[in-house]
């Protein structure tokens, strides 16, 4: 009697269910058994479509920047207004970060993985931090052009002051703060936003 083919997965479930728990128990928590449990797969089939644990990971990452980031990060791009970009992507954050379809907080924020002894999985996620805190960078000093900040802004600790507000949001969503509770946060963040 002949073995038939092996089962088939579908690569984004399967990836969907690998961030989850790298999301929720980080790098080096994570054992591969959890992942052959979570993904739906075996061993062989595992290294054969996505390499080790450290590929694997880096897929997930990137799997996270195109999928749950957007959520997040999307209206900050695209609002006219520098100032309700800014307003937008805290509220959306006070949402995405509380929902109870995923683990709370952001993966981003609450990765350890360069302390946990992977230094390039550190950097990449460090690097994906970094082009947070430059697209809000370039937000800010839009506004300065246009108006809606004082021209002699400190631009960089104002994108790193709401940067670290959001990442402070992503910790508390991780202990168990509502979504009114960050949304609480959001306003009164937006209460630090030099006057002209």
């Amino acid at each position: 009697m002949s073995r038939g083919r092996p089962r088939e997965f579908d690569r984004t479930d399967a990836l969907d269910n690998a961030m989850k728990v790298f999301w929720q128990k980080g790098y080096t928590a994570t054992s591969m058994n959890d992942l052959y449990e979570a993904m739906g797969i075996k061993s062989p089939s595992l290294y054969a479509a996505f390499g080790g644990k450290e590929d694997l990971y880096n897929e997930v990452l990137q799997h996270y920047l195109q999928n749950i980031a957007p959520q997040i990060w999307g209206c900050v791009s695209t609002e006219p207004s520098p100032k309700k970009a800014i307003a937008q992507w805290l509220e959306r954050s006070a949402e995405v970060l509380t929902r109870c379809d995923s683990p709370r907080g952001c993966m981003l924020v609450l990765s350890a993985v360069g302390s946990e002894g992977n230094d390039r999985l550190g950097q990449q996620v460090q690097q994906m931090r970094s082009k947070g805190i430059a697209l809000l960078k370039t937000r800010l000093m839009q506004a300065c052009e246009i108006g809606e900040l004082p021209v002699d802004t400190d631009i960089d600790a104002l994108a790193r002051l709401y940067a670290g507000i959001q990442q402070g949001m992503s910790i508390q969503a991780r202990d168990g703060a509502s979504r009114e509770t960050l949304l609480g946060i959001a306003r009164m963040a937006m209460g630090l936003w030099p006057t002209l």
